[in-house]
């Protein structure tokens, strides 16, 4: 099975050099800067969510077949890779943060945002449930309960979309959660839902990687449908100064495909056959621009 290519941080540099360097596509998808020809090759930023579900496995190699543009993937929180847009070591984003990714958008390191897809957080716990949080639709009384029993929480504790949801969750509770029963990972969110599993703890994950990576966890969705756990996806492709406008064309592009019909048919189909139901769900409007 084709796998793509995921590039450690430490790694970023040398990429970045030989984005520079590749020879141009044959073609790509009209109107995506049609007057410079793209890059053969596009960095793309993007949540451990959509790396550790499965979906860009999926549906990245329709992308190259169309369009000759190889897509290297860096998987960290949505914090880090606003930050590697910021420095213009990632081409385009895919994150999970809209008040974030408005603001990089407000600062001029993108020209745009759009929407690409949606799921939601779910809070996680052991089957025992200590806290009794099951069956909580309010997430924020639902936290304020773990707290009060000073049950186990793993937090991401990485500027993630996924950390930042917590936060937002704690506030509106009126918590500061502290204490020897917060951990603070500092890991991307598979990582995170072994180590829930381990400490049979309770966490924060999207819906689309806890699905994915159910069957090794003894852990159970406790609390879910409130509002405030919506999650929504967006795309942003990083602004580029004149010398790298073939960098750009390449990042609109991709803007251009993940918002067509056809692969926002590909995102609704992703997870219906391997997990039995849809996992991540499209709601972009066609085409690279606002």
């Amino acid at each position: 099975m084709h796998r793509i290519t995921f590039i450690t941080l430490s790694l970023l540099l040398v990429v970045s050099i030989l984005t520079g360097c590749q020879s141009q596509p044959s073609s790509v998808p009209s109107g995506a800067a049609a007057t410079v020809q793209p890059a053969r090759k596009l960095i793309l930023a993007t949540t451990t969510s959509t790396y550790d579900s499965g979906l860009l496995d999926a549906i990245l190699p329709d992308f190259t077949r169309k369009t000759g543009i190889q897509v290297d993937v860096v998987a960290v929180g949505t914090g880090q890779a606003l930050k590697l847009g910021q420095a213009k070591d990632a081409d385009v984003l895919l994150v999970h943060a809209r008040d974030r990714e408005e603001k990089f958008v407000a600062e001029g390191y993108a020209p745009f945002r759009k929407d690409v897809m949606y799921n939601d957080f779910v809070i996680l716990g052991p089957r025992e449930d200590p806290a009794g949080i099951r069956g909580m639709k309010d997430a924020a009384a639902a936290f304020k309960k773990i707290a009060e029993a000073r049950a186990p929480f793993i937090s991401r504790g990485d500027e993630s979309g996924t950390h930042m949801k917590e936060k937002a969750i704690w506030e509106k509770a009126g918590i500061t959660p502290q204490g020897d029963w917060y951990m603070s990972a500092g890991q991307g969110m598979g990582a995170v839902l072994t180590m829930a599993n381990e400490e049979q703890a309770y966490t924060l994950s999207d819906r689309a990687t806890y699905l994915a990576r159910r069957q090794n966890l003894d852990l159970d969705i406790l609390v879910e449908g409130d509002p405030i756990l919506f999650n929504q996806y967006g795309v942003l492709p990083v602004t580029q100064d004149q010398a790298h406008q073939d960098t750009f064309a390449a990042a609109m592009a991709f803007v251009e495909w993940i918002t067509s019909p056809e692969t926002q048919r590909q995102i609704a189909q992703f997870g219906r056959d391997q997990y039995g139901q849809q996992l991540f769900h499209p709601n972009a409007t066609p085409g690279a621009g606002e």
